[in-house]
């Protein structure tokens, strides 16, 4: 059973003695955000904490900017945009250091009427995959490396400036410089520390490549507690930047450097809690891992649409870059889409394909489908690359574009049994929604070619 850093009861101590005067309830939206309310804390134990609450059903049914849009067949207008119900999980309850007197926890999305979960809420995707591999004597483990790039300028500094001429908090490459991340260790600890503070379990802090990237990393968990804690992490990395007068981006390719990854870390262990993944195959594989890896290989452009969600995520995918497009395996071969890393009980697969920009709940739910696909068709692992896997001319590819991935992934009959049809629509008028805003936006880079020479 998974332990909350702070129980209820602690958390009435805490009121009672004014440590706490506000807990926020938060939904996990499409995009693997934050949403929810605040509430005074006497109200949230005596109402909130037997009865839930209730928030619109739109935020499931929304674009990036918060827009309704059409093509959802649980919240329209002719529906009404009515609510569901937020339930608390009382295991993600937790203080906020970066806001004094607040602590939070995660909801559970239901249907008001009593129906059930909402199939198509993030979490409830997460779950229903771990309930498959359950099926299986199979527990999932993941880990997840958020990239960003920090800026000195403020939230509101860069939206004013169109978000362009911003100051990066380094000047050049620091990617693993102890001297260059010194200069914004303020900053990282805090994050770091507030995080710990948090319930999260911080492991280390390095610099990267592209000016003024970094990545913090935390500590492997189980399946659902991973991606609470990433989304826990990314929402309050950006809240403390805010506080500091700079700002943190996690898109996939905020320019035209490197891009921001996401790598996740993913194993299984069997019913005795040991390493599924181990045995004495192939790079020391045991045959459900040789069919794990198989499986992500293979369902990998299918199921691409929750590996990279948005338009600019595909960006991020550039010959000779860090950001591998070969669907190929190997041994600590960073050019590979699924690297082999670690040893005996600790040997996990790292997937190269998610940006920063990813919801972790869907992209690790699609890490589960894809080992499933593999277990249940006893599907055969290929050989492993052991040189550059850009240079295989007969490695299959991930999709190009966002256009692409939503063409494999309504095709898909492997992503429409994993997820059902309700889950396999809405994620599609999800991908056509991001890509209508694309294609009515007039971009910087056409106003250049164009103003005056055509």
């Amino acid at each position: 059973m998974r332990k909350a850093p702070l129980t209820l009861e602690q958390l009435r101590v805490a009121i009672a003695e004014g440590e706490i005067d506000t807990v926020a309830l938060a939904l996990v939206d499409m995009q693997g955000r934050l949403q929810g309310k605040r509430f005074h804390a006497p109200y949230f134990l005596d109402q909130v904490v037997a009865h839930g609450s209730e928030g619109c059903n739109y935020l499931l049914a929304v674009d990036v900017d918060m827009n309704t849009v059409d093509g959802y067949a649980m919240s329209s207008w002719d529906r009404g945009y009515g609510d569901f119900a937020m339930r608390p999980d009382f295991d993600t309850l937790h203080r906020v250091p970066w806001q004094p007197g607040t602590a939070m926890l995660l909801a559970d999305l239901e249907w008001l009427d009593g129906s059930g979960p909402v199939t198509a809420s993030p979490r409830q995707i997460l779950r229903r995959q771990l309930d498959r591999l359950a099926g299986h004597g199979l527990t999932a483990y993941a880990g997840t490396e958020l990239e960003f790039v920090l800026f000195r300028d403020s939230y509101e500094q860069a939206f004013t400036r169109g978000y362009r001429g911003l100051t990066p908090a380094n000047q050049y490459n620091v990617d693993y410089s102890l001297l260059g991340t010194a200069r914004v260790e303020p900053l990282l600890r805090r994050i770091r520390t507030e995080m710990a503070g948090a319930g999260l379990t911080p492991e280390s802090a390095k610099g990267e490549c592209n000016l003024g990237q970094h990545e913090i990393a935390f500590r492997y968990d189980e399946a659902v507690a991973c991606a609470d804690h990433h989304v826990i992490y990314k929402n309050g990395a950006k809240e403390i930047a805010a506080q500091e007068g700079m700002s943190i981006t996690f898109m996939a390719k905020p320019n035209d450097r490197e891009g921001n990854s996401c790598h996740i870390h993913f194993s299984l262990r069997d019913s005795a809690g040991g390493s599924a993944m181990l045995g004495d195959g192939p790079a020391h594989l045991s045959v459900t891992g040789q069919r794990v890896l198989a499986g992500l290989l293979a369902t990998m452009p299918e199921l691409s649409l929750f590996f990279a969600p948005n338009v600019n995520s595909y960006k991020r995918y550039q010959p000779g870059s860090f950001a591998p497009t070969a669907l190929r395996w190997g041994t600590d071969n960073r050019t590979c889409a699924l690297r082999l890393v670690g040893h005996g009980q600790g040997m996990r697969v790292e997937n190269r394909v998610p940006g920063a920009d990813v919801n972790p709940y869907l992209a690790i739910a699609a890490l589960v489908a894809g080992a499933l696909h593999g277990i249940e068709h006893e599907l055969e692992l290929g050989a492993e690359c052991t040189g550059n896997a850009y240079d295989d001319p007969t490695a299959e590819r991930v999709p190009g574009t966002l256009r692409d991935a939503l063409t494999r992934w309504e095709s898909s009959e492997i992503a429409r049994a994993a997820f059902g049809d309700e889950v396999h629509a809405h994620y599609a008028n999800m991908a056509r929604v991001e890509l209508a805003a694309f294609d009515a936006a007039v971009t910087d880079w056409e106003l250049a070619r164009g103003f005056e020479r055509l």
